[in-house]
């Protein structure tokens, strides 16, 4: 029997986020003087978990951190947020880090990614957690961890008739037999391409490539496109929301602020259309923050967004 309040079951990363802005985006062999730096939680895992929580999710997390005192720190980001963290383990590997360049000019952001402790979460460890699988009303997978053990996750919450989306970030090679285990693959722009070989430029190239990926297996196909909204294409046929216009500072986390808005509407039981617009409004109030946890979004912000205040 599923949780009476929306339960999400994370799979995912967890990483210590060193941040640098800069005047604006540097070409190869330049270099200029930064304006500020600072250490935030992130990893597209924690960010996702942080994200469904604060809107009110009860969310379990699955990931590994390592020994260190990066480790430490997110641990306790995980117990302020109020997520259950008994399946996160300890790796001498030491904690993931990203390294991530932000521009002054437009808020858009480089990032790097060393998995250390992230590369080591095997599906060993997803079916130790596999009561929590059976308990929640989404899981929620992102590909900074093994690809096995991200497949592993969604194989047992497909037999526990557990909800799957599949946030394919980093983009990579994805088979049918993956994308055929999630009920919903959201990849941005840029990763749609990647994963499709088609170039997504216009509205014909995002319904091809959404096409292409239901033709690779997956049920559902839900694209984020920037300024531009989601587009939705799934079995009962195409969908478009609209985003909701901010001043961007940082774009860091917004991408998985909107899958933790998308995650926490499909566990509380709304349609699609009305979980986008959550997962739209958190991704919208993540661009108007730095960092990556410091920018999600609570429930009461998304809900004043949503009727209609400013930003």
């Amino acid at each position: 029997m599923k949780n009476a309040k929306p339960h999400v079951v994370v799979v995912g990363s967890l990483n210590t986020d060193l941040v640098c802005r800069v005047p604006r985006h540097l070409v190869p062999g330049e270099t200029s003087a930064g304006l500020s730096f600072d250490e935030f939680a992130g990893g597209k895992g924690l960010n996702q978990a942080v994200a469904a929580a604060r809107l009110g999710a009860q969310v379990a997390m699955v990931g590994r951190v390592g020994t260190d005192d990066y480790g430490d720190r997110l641990m306790a980001t995980l117990a302020e947020a109020g997520i259950e963290a008994g399946q996160v383990g300890r790796d001498a590997a030491g904690t993931g880090l990203a390294i991530i360049m932000v521009s002054e000019a437009t808020g858009d952001n480089i990032i790097a990614i060393l998995a250390r402790a992230n590369g080591q979460l095997s599906p060993i460890d997803v079916e130790a957690a596999e009561p929590a699988l059976r308990r929640a009303d989404v899981l929620l997978l992102q590909l900074e961890v093994p690809l096995a053990t991200t497949q592993r996750a969604a194989e047992l919450a497909r037999a526990a008739g557990t909800r799957v989306i599949l946030n394919p970030a980093p983009a990579q090679p994805l088979s049918r037999e993956v994308l055929s285990l999630c009920d919903i693959v959201t990849p941005n722009e840029s990763e749609a391409a990647r994963l499709t070989g088609i170039a997504v430029e216009d509205d014909a190239g995002v319904r091809a490539a959404a096409e292409a990926l239901r033709e690779q297996g997956a049920a559902t196909v839900v694209m984020t496109l920037g300024a531009r909204g989601v587009y939705a294409l799934g079995p009962e046929g195409e969908l478009r929301v609209p985003t909701f216009p901010v001043k961007a500072v940082d774009t860091t986390a917004a991408g998985d602020a909107f899958s933790g808005g998308l995650a926490y509407g499909l566990a509380s039981g709304l349609t699609l259309s009305e979980a986008l617009r959550w997962g739209c409004a958190a991704g919208a109030l993540a661009c108007t923050r730095a960092g990556a946890v410091p920018s999600l979004p609570t429930q009461a912000e998304a809900l004043t967004l949503l009727t209609g205040a400013q930003v």
